[in-house]
């Protein structure tokens, strides 16, 4: 191949990968004229895009149970949709959606419930932080606390309240928090 057509080519290869980097995004999102918004698309529509690879499990009905726990207080507070998916996303990474009792050894520190919040650091008492509309509630007036959280990744809000060794731990969740939030928000 002569050097001009090799350089022409690669010109062209160039320039379809960089539309597709910039269009494929665009089209990979647009819907059919004739399309319905579905309730997760309402609710990931108002939140920023899940970050990284996403973590998905199966939910027994204690753990569904909690999920509307969640929500329940969630409304109850006053606050939308975007919290309930941190909540939740959160209490995935804490505890599987598991209202956790004292743990023995295998407990981290004194952390207890749905949040793994800690009595020793001021979350409220065993009986409460095991309750799930307490522990929510808890955990909703600390991130009532964070500024822009509505408006920040999902991760970063969590952790700005759970204070996490593993801070980017949350961000796995956020498609499951999000369509557990839109299949329950309104039953």
């Amino acid at each position: 191949m002569n050097t001009i057509f090799r350089k022409s080519m690669l010109s062209v290869a160039g320039l379809a990968f960089a539309g597709g980097v910039f269009a494929g995004p665009i089209a990979a999102h647009a819907n059919p004229v004739d399309a319905k918004p579905t309730a997760a698309a309402a609710v990931q529509s108002a939140a920023p895009k899940p970050q990284g690879a996403q973590s998905h499990i199966d939910l027994n009905g204690e753990q569904t149970a909690n999920v509307k726990a969640i929500i329940a207080a969630t409304k109850k507070a006053g606050l939308p949709e975007r919290a309930a998916v941190i909540s939740i996303a959160t209490s995935l990474q804490e505890s599987k959606l598991e209202n956790l009792g004292h743990l023995g050894d295998a407990n981290d520190h004194d952390s207890l419930g749905l949040f793994q919040q800690r009595p020793t650091s001021g979350w409220g008492t065993p009986e409460q932080i095991t309750n799930p509309e307490y522990s929510t509630t808890a955990f909703l007036k600390g991130l009532r606390q964070v500024d822009g959280w509505q408006d920040m990744p999902l991760t970063d809000a969590a952790q700005t309240v759970q204070v996490s060794a593993y801070p980017d731990a949350y961000a796995q969740w956020e498609q499951q928090a999000t369509d557990l939030v839109a299949q329950h928000w309104n039953s």
